[in-house]
């Protein structure tokens, strides 16, 4: 007898040690709500998680050549020294019109560190060959680098436009675009729809003839005249001065005056050439539903936040157009991706609250108001916890993490429940509350502790995924582990605590006076949190909640709870009792069993054998849905006209738009209900990430149309 009272009346040391010291875990409560409420607000938030994949990009540019020639001279001397090295999976190449850009695949065993050294290695041994081209009397330079993708997508696009030439909108831009770049979360801006200035010099060859200057004349004389030299020191009055003989221009017109020629008289420049200052050759247009703008492109550094980037370069142009910009300058921010990543993050505190609401409401029936809010309570303990671990471990608050974190807050709740409900059953039949906390935790330590570890290693083959997909799901099992990991901590330390302290089975029936305090002391600051609070308005809409639900606990569901208990409980407790009693007499339990694995065999068989089998459940890897953005890519034969794309890229768009704004999606007063914006690109900035990736030709043969929906909250 003693033997069996010693097995039931066991503790775990753990949970003991906690309720033993209070104060310990009231402090540990603390550090987790800062800490995690510090790694809430500071974890950068982006669309998806990094990956960086283990391709090496080597971009060679080369003007002046034909694709014929690049990839005789460039592309095949460098992808023949490329075979050879080790751990190399593929290599693919693209050459192109002054251009070549060619991508080294590795396995899985390297890092991208020691890939991208190797590959550095191989290219500079290439290049150091006799025959390895030159231009400009310096040899062709192959720039090897890496890519991450998270920073070769644009977070927004700033459109300017208005009654002024390009060259002025481009202007405006420029100064926008040295505000931007110099934030420590922007990587780049970078300027589309308008042009660099070039100085001309278009000689004329019969008059170069006549003169008897040949074209290395022209060169030497613009390049020697167009320079600044040092010409030594000078000590003057006590001190040594620098001299320089400034000498380069900043008048295009002063290149008339260069004399190209003095033997029997000086032939100058103007005599031979036409000198203008004008816009280099078209490589870049852009426009807004039509409309021609000067765009910035907006790319995020990598690890950094993207809602913050996006919060400060919004602020940037807000302030430009206060004490710079011209008040009739039209400016729109488009295809701004923070919005949805802002919403997806508001989502999660929505559900966090929400949980937390059907949670307390729920348990209310079994366990009374009073003893509900330990396991509500649990929930943003438990989440504040993850957020602290995730920040630890250098994680960003992406759509994985948050599918983690919402998938995870369903299960949370479970190691909680059973941790209060044990208690509360040994407190209903008479054991003193201490010791029914160290018994009742005891009892259930060990298998709320295997269900948590076995729910978890169900995720762990998603962490095992090879290659690039690997990489994006192992953050789902982490996050999980994470969550569901803090839940057992909490259940087993803070819950413990807190129900040693505090549980009560009997039902305290607070007086009106009581009820008004409560009111005031959780409604006023809710009100206030709700209205001025902002980011975290939904800490006053819980407080308002929770100040609500006393007057309801009070006078509309104490009683029906207390009627639930007494009578519909009893009843499910009863048939309960009645099924298993028939289910466990005779041979039933083995007709059960053998029946249950018969039918989980024929479901296996129709779902996997017959109905995958014939089609009729389509395999999908992610499922259909709505998409916030449409892109359409534009790709015509290589040596395509810019000019030429651009029209023809003018006609799809008419067709793209004539869907966008058909009648059925704009309201009476011309707003687009749907579409938030309709951008497009032809030349520069047009390319795909997904496939040219870390490519920086002009690519005049490309266009791209980016449509934005609009976000419902």
């Amino acid at each position: 007898m003693a033997t069996n009272n010693k097995k039931t009346d066991k503790e775990f040391g753990l949970s003991s040690w906690a309720i033993d010291n209070k104060t310990t875990i009231w402090v540990m409560i603390a550090i987790v709500l800062v800490l995690g409420l510090s790694a809430y607000y500071s974890m950068p938030r982006e669309d998806f998680p990094e990956i960086k994949e283990t391709k090496i990009y080597i971009s060679t540019p080369y003007p002046g050549n034909t694709a014929e020639d690049i990839e005789k001279l460039i592309t095949d001397p460098l992808e023949d020294r490329l075979r050879n090295v080790s751990n190399m999976v593929e290599i693919l190449s693209t050459s192109q019109e002054d251009y070549s850009i060619i991508t080294v695949e590795f396995d899985e065993k390297i890092t991208v560190e020691a890939a991208k050294q190797k590959v550095k290695d191989e290219v500079e041994s290439e290049k150091a060959n006799e025959d390895w081209p030159i231009f400009n009397n310096a040899k062709v330079e192959p720039n090897v680098f890496d890519l991450n993708f998270s920073e070769e997508i644009p977070i927004l696009n700033i459109n300017l436009s208005g009654d002024y030439t390009v060259e002025r909108l481009k202007e405006y831009a420029e100064y926008l675009e040295d505000k931007i770049e110099a934030l420590e979360e922007v990587k780049q801006a970078d300027i589309r729809g308008a042009q660099e200035k070039e100085v001309e010099v278009a000689v004329d060859i019969y008059k170069m003839m006549a003169a008897k200057v040949s074209f290395d004349d022209v060169l030497n004389t613009i390049r020697n005249g167009n320079v600044t030299m040092s010409a030594g020191n000078l000590i003057t009055s006590g001190q040594r001065r620098t001299v320089r003989v400034l000498g380069e221009i900043e008048d295009p017109n002063a290149l008339d005056g260069f004399v190209v020629k003095s033997e029997n008289g000086a032939v100058y420049l103007r005599d031979i050439a036409q000198i203008t200052f004008k816009e280099e050759d078209k490589t870049t247009f852009a426009r807004d539903f039509g409309n021609n703008v000067v765009m910035l492109d907006v790319k995020k550094r990598s690890g950094k936040n993207m809602i913050n980037a996006a919060e400060q370069v919004k602020q940037i142009v807000k302030d430009a157009q206060v004490d710079y910009l011209p008040e009739d300058l039209n400016i729109s921010i488009t295809s701004d991706l923070s919005s949805k990543t802002e919403n997806q993050v508001s989502d999660l505190v929505n559900n966090i609250i929400f949980g937390i609401i059907l949670v307390v409401t729920v348990l209310m029936f079994f366990l009374g108001f009073r003893n509900a809010l330990f396991v509500g309570f649990a929930i943003p303990l438990s989440m504040f916890m993850s957020f602290m671990i995730l920040n630890m471990l250098g994680y960003t608050m992406n759509t994985m993490i948050l599918f983690g974190l919402i998938m995870g807050l369903g299960m949370l709740v479970d190691n909680g429940i059973v941790v209060v409900e044990n208690v509360y059953r040994l407190m209903e039949e008479g054991t003193p509350r201490l010791e029914a906390a160290k018994k009742g935790i005891g009892e259930i330590a060990w298998p709320i502790i295997i269900s948590t570890a076995t729910t978890v290693a169900a995720f762990v083959p998603l962490g095992m995924w090879p290659g690039v997909m690997g990489q994006f799901m192992i953050y789902f099992p982490i996050t999980l582990s994470v969550v569901l990991g803090s839940s057992l901590f909490v259940a087993i330390f803070m819950n413990s605590s807190l129900v040693a302290e505090f549980m009560d089975t009997s039902e305290k029936e607070l007086t009106r006076k009581q009820l008004i305090r409560l009111t005031l002391i959780l409604g006023i600051p809710g009100i206030l949190i709700l209205v001025f609070g902002g980011v975290v308005r939904g800490l006053g809409t819980l407080m308002i909640f929770t100040a609500i639900m006393f007057w309801l606990y009070r006078y509309v569901i104490k009683g029906r709870a207390i009627k639930f208990q007494q009578r519909t409980l009893v009843r499910l407790e009863n048939a309960y009792q009645n099924a298993l009693k028939w289910a466990l007499q005779g041979m039933r339990p083995r007709f059960i069993v053998i029946s249950t694995v018969a039918l989980l065999l024929v479901v296996f068989y129709l779902f996997f054998g017959v109905s995958l089998r014939s089609g009729r459940t389509k395999v999908e890897f992610f499922p259909d849905n709505t998409p916030n953005q449409i892109v359409v890519y534009i790709e015509y034969p290589q040596g395509t006209d810019i000019d030429k794309t651009n029209a023809l890229t003018k006609d799809i768009e008419k067709r793209v738009y004539s869907i966008l704004n058909d009648p059925e999606y704009v309201e009476p007063n011309g707003r687009n209900f749907l579409v938030e914006s309709a951008i497009s690109q032809v030349g520069e900035g047009a390319q795909n990430p997904q496939t040219e990736g870390g490519s920086a030709a002009e690519m005049p043969h490309r266009a791209k149309i980016t449509a934005t929906m609009r976000e419902y909250k």
